[in-house]
């Protein structure tokens, strides 16, 4: 009997124990290193903001947050080591509508799912997207370049990050409602999408601003619209190209945080909670709307109803546009 009185009260105490020892080791999140991939190029938006927010949630948590530049297959590299990882906090992804919400429509077997392999965290920002041509066009404006494009049906060019992606499908769209043939070049991310068109290889560029901007004040570029639906109070002087030649137009970028599925929701909020108040901190909503980006901090509710919508927005622009999944 004392044996077995022994038994239950050691037992019991396991039990105690561990119902104490559950919050305390929640609470010790994050107790290491947090790596936070980038399934792009560096210089990117994507990578912008994801050194932003790396930064800012290092200062939060008194560790050590390193971004991790995992390019390749239209980010589907990036993503699929995101997958693979723990859901324990220690491993996640800032990534942007091309891989989250596009690559569903345009591979056929795409490896993973947005909504069922990866736990949204935090929408982050929204990068209007500017679209920049090569001085040596000679266009500088939109209703000219859609005159010269349709003058000369498929001899002018615009370079984007890869196909799927928004700056993509944001020419396709163009193509389609300005009614031109405008021949899309595919790189390998936007920093040497970018180059590209610097450099005049590629004639025009539809980009997120923080990487081009510095090229169009250097005049390398010459900026002809933004696809926001209104112009950007930092840069009031560039219009929007709805209103500069193709009425109704409007297409951006964004970008997001997720982590691996099945994320336990007290990491997922203390992550919240720590990304928002980094977007929402003066200098940093100073900071990035001087460079025409957009912060649109969100609950992790708000993030999927959102992802949501643009799976259903992008799918649509897809079939517009005539892309065949691979």
């Amino acid at each position: 009997m004392r044996t077995s009185t022994a038994i239950r009260a050691f037992a019991f105490a396991l039990t105690v124990a561990g119902l104490h020892s559950a919050p305390a080791l929640s609470q010790a999140y994050p107790a290491k290193p947090i790596r936070i991939i980038v399934p792009f190029p560096a210089g990117g938006g994507v990578d912008y903001i994801g050194r932003i927010v790396a930064k800012g949630l290092s200062e939060r948590f008194g560790q050590q947050v390193l971004v991790d530049n995992r390019p390749g297959a239209n980010a589907i590299v990036g993503l699929e080591v995101l997958k693979a990882a723990a859901p324990d906090g220690y491993t996640l992804a800032a990534a942007s509508a091309g891989p989250l919400a596009v690559n569903p429509f345009i591979y056929s077997k795409l490896p993973h799912d947005t909504l069922k392999d990866f736990t949204q965290i935090a929408n982050m920002v929204n990068f209007p997207l500017m679209l920049v041509a090569h001085p040596s066009l000679p266009v500088k404006n939109v209703k000219e370049l859609v005159a010269l494009a349709r003058a000369r049906p498929g001899e002018v060019s615009y370079a984007s990050p890869g196909s799927g992606n928004s700056s993509h499908l944001a020419g396709e769209l163009f193509n389609s409602m300005a009614k031109v043939k405008i021949l899309h070049v595919p790189y390998k991310g936007m920093a040497p999408a970018v180059v590209s068109a610097v450099s005049g290889e590629a004639h025009i560029l539809y980009a997120s601003i923080p990487p081009i901007l510095p090229h169009v004040r250097s005049g390398r570029v010459r900026a002809l619209g933004i696809g926001n639906a209104q112009r950007i109070p930092s840069m009031p002087e560039i219009p929007t190209i709805a209103e500069a030649g193709v009425p109704g137009y409007e297409a951006y970028a964004w970008a997001g945080m997720i982590g691996p599925a099945n994320l336990p929701r007290d990491i997922v909020m203390r992550l919240n909670k720590a990304i928002v108040d980094t977007l929402n901190q003066k200098d940093v909503i100073e900071r990035m709307l001087s460079e025409g980006t957009v912060p649109t901090p969100s609950s992790p509710e708000e993030f999927i109803a959102y992802m949501r919508s643009e799976l259903k927005k992008w799918g649509d622009v897809v079939r517009l546009a005539g892309i065949k999944p691979e």
